[in-house]
């Protein structure tokens, strides 16, 4: 699906995509960077549609996504700043070896 079916769909849901994100717990950056990709995902176009139908029928969705309990997933990894081995750069730990 490309990205203006997929905000075609939330528009006929009556949801922004920045609601949308806080919904289904997806960052917003996320959802917007598939702008950038032109396409969305499977798992989200067929949520999209989903929820469109269902708005289109009278049908809470909102109630049935939040009764799933969804929790966003935070960011685990070190990054490009500091490694977890005494917060010394990957960089830093390449020169001491030398």
């Amino acid at each position: 699906m490309t990205f203006i079916e997929f905000k075609k769909l939330l528009l006929d849901a009556e949801i922004t995509i920045p609601k949308f994100s806080k919904l289904i717990k997806v960052s917003e950056k996320n959802l917007q960077a598939y702008k950038k990709k032109g396409e969305v995902p499977n798992p989200i176009a067929a949520l999209a549609a989903t929820i469109a139908a269902m708005h289109k029928n009278g049908l809470n969705y909102r109630e049935v996504i939040e009764s799933l309990s969804l929790e966003l997933k935070k960011k685990s990894g070190a990054g490009f700043a500091k490694t977890k081995k005494g917060n010394k750069t990957k960089k830093e730990e390449s020169v001491e070896k030398k």
